[in-house]
């Protein structure tokens, strides 16, 4: 599953690196008695106990002065569409307007929050000091300090619960869709875009689902998947590649489910809804348009790339307009003028949170520009967009 992102934030020498250390147990960040230590944001993938792998933000001082300065403070705050839970520094129980200002934007992204009262060994917190915070602000509120390790594990208690209650672990990628016994059949491509010796993530995921439902999974390739069929062995499921769409349709019943990957994942991040309703914006394409490709992964890119090939083909083709297509990789910033893209398609984003998706979707349909996602696009390109839905749909949407 993807890796929560913990992003430390606090002004300069408020002890963020050292906190890093502390919660790690590792040498994991660069400390100094210098403030501006930490220039920019600096990510460190970590093994927390109780936690599990996350990757820590340290950031640069949200008090930062100076023309430069200004610039680390900006790339500070734009850690809060990557982050899944804030640490909030403080110390001598003063939390002034920066960090008053921090509040208020991890709010308006729904960004849980932990106020930490760091260098308790020098300076306790004041009880009244924590109280007027948690009721001001509703957040959690904990001392400790990084230099003794005082306060450490209720801040890692704090920190498991922010994560529990805000993130997409304990929900289902297949949901209610199947129960025990059942039989899912996986139709997973081995093609030059498949990694070595190993099947690509969201694969990986759904066959865990399906034991985890107790059913039976079918793993098959696109050679093995006919001969399947032919044999008419159990099959309560389908869940393909969306490449696979159009090929895999021609040996499934109609009375058999068919979905993909993607549309799968689309459903488990909560987007399902929007993708839905933009899809059908390709049809409505003109020539000039751009789209923009949403790739949440960096990966070396081939001739049969996904996101940077064979999507922006089927499209042109599809819709025989000229198009332009701009590709953002990873978690890296969205174009400035998102209102002159005329549709954006995301990835299934296996290797980002559910609020990492959302918060780049939204960002995109707060412009008024029409999202779908790869699965989802190329299931309407292969004139099969309504029978890989269905799944998902209640009887009534589907009537």
């Amino acid at each position: 599953m993807p890796r929560p992102r913990i992003a430390v934030f606090g002004c300069r020498n408020s002890g963020k690196s050292s906190l890093i250390n502390a919660l790690t147990g590792q040498q994991a960040a660069i400390v100094s008695d210098t403030p501006g230590t930490t220039t920019d944001p600096v990510k460190k993938v970590m093994e927390v106990s109780g936690v599990g792998p996350v990757v820590f933000i340290d950031t640069a001082g949200i008090d930062d002065s100076g023309a430069l300065g200004a610039k680390r403070v900006e790339r500070t705050k734009a850690m809060i569409k990557e982050a899944d839970i804030a640490l909030l520094l403080f110390t001598n129980n003063l939390v002034g307007l920066n960090e008053q200002q921090l509040i208020k934007e991890f709010k308006k992204n729904q960004l849980p929050i932990v106020m930490v009262h760091n260098k308790s060994d020098i300076v306790s917190l004041d009880p009244g000091v924590a109280l007027e915070l948690s009721e001001k602000w509703g957040v959690d509120v904990c001392e400790c300090s990084a230099k003794s390790g005082d306060g450490i594990s209720f801040l890692l208690e704090l920190i498991q619960k922010n994560l529990h209650t805000f993130s997409d672990r304990d929900t289902s990628l297949l949901g209610n869709m199947i129960s025990a016994d059942q039989t899912v059949v996986l139709v997973c491509p081995i093609d030059s875009e498949a990694p070595e010796g190993r099947l690509i993530l969201p694969q990986v995921q759904t066959i865990r689902d399906v034991l985890d439902h107790q059913a039976v999974a079918v793993t098959l390739t696109q050679k093995s998947f006919p001969l399947y069929m032919e044999k008419q062995l159990p099959v309560d499921l389908i869940i393909t590649d969306s490449q696979l769409f159009g090929w895999v349709e021609h040996y499934v019943p109609r009375h058999v489910p068919l979905t993909g990957f993607s549309v799968l994942l689309a459903h488990y991040k909560g987007l399902f809804p929007h993708f839905l309703a933009g899809t059908p914006q390709i049809s409505r394409l003109q020539n000039g348009d751009k789209v923009l490709i949403l790739e949440s992964c960096t990966h070396h890119a081939g001739c049969e790339d996904i996101g940077r090939v064979k999507l922006p083909n089927l499209v042109k083709a599809f819709t025989k307009k000229e198009l332009y297509f701009e590709i953002v990789a990873g978690l890296d910033p969205l174009p400035a003028q998102l209102e002159s893209f005329a549709l954006v398609i995301q990835c299934g984003g296996c290797m980002v949170t559910q609020r990492q998706l959302k918060a780049r979707i939204e960002a995109v349909l707060e412009q008024g520009v029409a999202v779908s996602n790869y699965g989802m696009a190329i299931a309407y390109i292969s004139g099969i967009f309504e029978r890989a839905v269905a799944p998902f749909l209640t009887q009534k949407e589907r009537d």
